[in-house]
């Protein structure tokens, strides 16, 4: 068992800023530490449990991080052998402390797009069918693993598929993409932040609005309405209607992974996603 004697997370703290405390942030998970050094500068420490996730991570903000300066933390510390980072602190408060329906809530959503609009321009790609075949198979490996636990019926299981063979027949362009875009890695401050860049790579462009798309926007259509308003290209009906086959990645994963995780609100949104999909 790591103590906080023997931590990578504060050695790395440390040996980098010198004289560090922790300062408790329940809505942080386990594996991050909030840390403030002599000078009342705020970081965050961060260690992987998987090392991919780790160099991805990494790899976003050393490669994509110019395109966002002023909006995202900075690397200050790494440590490969233990997969930890330590990041400066983007000033704000987590986005989904917002009461839904508040005054901020529709300018965020504005702010969210127009930073998001600009790392999809700076790093766009032509429409390609590599993307689409790769999608489509990781649907029908979520699909496989649904239909081995016994979490769908054989007419979800073939809706899903239908929605497999979409995505494998439609050229998608792509872009970096966040792929967790949405509230809990927003930051309410003087400029909108974001974090958490542990699932950023290239991918389907369309992919990266979701999360928002199925877990807020259809409860305020609103919040979609400015949000494409800064991102400055609303979609189109082809892209609509690519962006509802992603629904169908949301809606398995979400039922796989509340499962395996015994989360039944993650459960339970999976089952909304379906349902709407039907």
């Amino acid at each position: 068992m790591i103590t906080l004697f023997d931590d990578p997370r504060l050695n790395l703290a440390r040996g980098a800023l010198g004289a560090v405390r922790i300062v408790h942030d329940p809505m942080l998970p386990p594996r991050v530490l909030r840390l403030v050094d002599a000078e009342g500068n705020e970081f965050f420490a961060k260690q992987h449990s998987e090392r991919d996730r780790y160099v991805r991570e990494l790899q976003a903000y050393l490669a994509w991080g110019t395109y966002l300066v002023g909006h995202v933390p900075r690397i200050v510390g790494q440590q490969d052998m233990t997969c930890t980072l330590l990041l400066t602190a983007v000033p704000g408060v987590r986005a989904d402390a917002l009461a839904p329906g508040s005054p901020e809530e529709e300018q965020l959503h504005y702010e969210a797009g127009r930073v998001l609009g600009k790392l999809h321009r700076a790093t766009s790609a032509p429409p390609s069918g590599a993307v689409s075949t790769h999608l489509a198979q990781r649907l029908r490996d979520w699909i496989a693993r649904a239909d081995r636990a016994g979490l769908i019926s054989a007419v979800e299981r073939d809706g899903l598929s239908h929605s497999a063979d979409v995505l494998t027949n439609t050229l998608m362009d792509g872009a970096v993409c966040h792929l967790d875009y949405q509230p809990r890695n927003w930051l309410l401050g003087d400029v909108f932040g974001l974090c958490d860049f542990e699932h950023m790579r290239r991918d389907a462009r369309i992919r990266d609005f979701a999360r928002l798309e199925f877990r807020r926007w259809q409860a305020a259509p609103n919040l979609r309405t400015a949000f494409f308003a800064g991102y400055g290209q609303p979609l189109d009906d082809t892209e609509q209607r690519l962006l509802e086959s992603f629904g169908a990645i949301e809606a398995v994963t979400a039922l796989v992974r509340g499962h395996e995780q015994d989360d039944l609100a993650l459960s339970a949104h999976g089952r909304t996603v379906l349902a709407r999909l039907s």
